[in-house]
C-alpha cells in the first residue's frame, strides 16, 4: 500500500508543484512558476515535462521528457515533501498527460490547476494537436480550476470563442467535461482585460483595466501559478481567482523590457521597486 503524502509540518510554508516545461529564458513555464510560488510565500517544487530553447522572441527547439522520468518527479516530491497544490502548464504530449493524470489520481493530489498550454507566445506550438483529446478525457477531469486563453477554449470546445457571451458558453462546455471551476481568459480582446469565470452554477466576470503593453510573455503561466499559490493557502477556488487576477495585473504593470521580442511579465514586481535597477 502506497503511504500517504506528508502532511505540512507548523511552520513552514504552503508547498505547489508545477508540473510543466522549462523555458530557457526564465520568463514562462516553470521559471516563471516559481517566481510566482515565491512571490506569494508558497514553497515551489518542479516536475519537468520538456525542456524547451526559447527567448523572448521564438522557440527553437524543444526536447520532451520520457514520460516514465515525469512520473518519478512527481513521486519523488510528493512521497518526500507533500503536495497541496499542483498547476500544469506545457504537457507537450498525450503519454506525458496520461502520466501526469495517472499520478495525480494515484496520490489523490488536492487543488489541481490546469492552464491547457498549447502554443508559445511566440507562436510555436508546445503540445501536439493529437493530444488535445487526451487533455480533455483524462486531466480536465480531475481539475479544480482550468485556465484555458481564446484560441485554448476553442480548441476544446470546437467553437469560436471571440466575445464574451461566447466565452461564457465555451466556459459551461468545458466545466462539462470535469473541472470545478473554469476561467476563459479574455486577453486576446480588445478593450478591459475581461475574464470569465464558470463554477458550475453562475458565471462570474472579472474586469481589470488592460495594461498597454507588448510584454506580457508568461502571463498565462503566472496566472494560473498564482490561483495554485492562493489555493495551496487555502482560499476558496473563485477568490483565488479573483487574487490571481490582480497579481498578474501588476506583473504586467512591472514586466520586463528584456530581449528583442514580448518581454517577460514580472511575477517579482511588487518585491522589486523600479529604484532598484539604479
Amino acid at each position: 500500500m502506497t503511504a500517504p503524502p506528508p502532511r505540512r509540518a507548523a511552520g513552514t510554508p504552503p508547498r505547489a508543484l508545477t508540473i510543466a516545461g522549462s523555458d530557457s529564458g526564465g520568463g514562462a513555464g516553470i521559471q516563471a512558476d516559481l517566481k510566482t510560488f515565491s512571490a506569494l510565500r508558497v514553497f515551489g517544487m518542479t516536475a519537468i515535462t520538456a525542456l524547451t530553447a526559447q527567448n523572448t522572441a521564438a522557440v527553437t527547439g524543444v526536447l520532451e521528457v520520457p514520460p516514465e522520468f515525469v512520473t518519478r518527479q512527481i513521486d519523488a516530491v510528493v512521497e518526500d515533501i507533500g503536495v497541496d497544490a499542483v498547476k500544469t502548464g506545457m504537457l507537450a504530449n498525450a503519454a506525458i498527460i496520461d502520466a501526469v493524470a495517472e499520478r495525480i489520481r494515484h496520490h489523490r493530489l488536492p487543488h489541481l490547476v490546469v492552464d491547457p498550454v498549447m502554443v508559445a507566445k511566440s507562436g510555436a506550438p508546445l503540445l501536439h494537436p493529437e493530444a488535445v483529446e487526451a487533455l480533455r478525457r483524462r486531466l480536465l477531469p480531475l481539475a479544480e480550476v482550468v485556465t484555458p486563453n481564446l484560441p485554448e477554449a476553442a480548441a476544446l470546445t470546437g467553437m469560436a470563442v471571440d466575445t464574451p457571451a461566447a466565452m461564457a458558453e465555451a466556459a459551461r462546455v468545458i466545466a462539462a467535461l470535469g473541472p470545478r471551476v473554469v476561467v476563459v481568459k479574455g486577453g486576446h480582446l480588445a478593450g478591459e482585460a475581461v475574464d470569465v469565470v464558470y463554477d458550475g452554477q453562475e458565471v462570474v466576470t472579472l474586469r481589470e483595466p488592460r495594461v498597454e503593453t507588448t510584454d506580457t510573455h508568461g502571463t498565462g503561466c503566472i496566472f494560473a501559478a498564482a490561483i495554485a499559490a492562493h489555493l495551496a493557502r487555502g482560499a476558496p477556488p473563485l477568490e483565488a481567482v479573483r487574487r490571481a487576477k490582480a497579481f498578474v495585473t501588476a506583473a504586467v504593470r512591472g514586466a520586463l523590457r528584456l530581449g528583442r521580442g514580448h518581454g517577460p511579465a514580472n511575477p517579482m514586481a511588487a518585491l522589486w521597486p523600479a529604484e532598484a535597477f539604479g
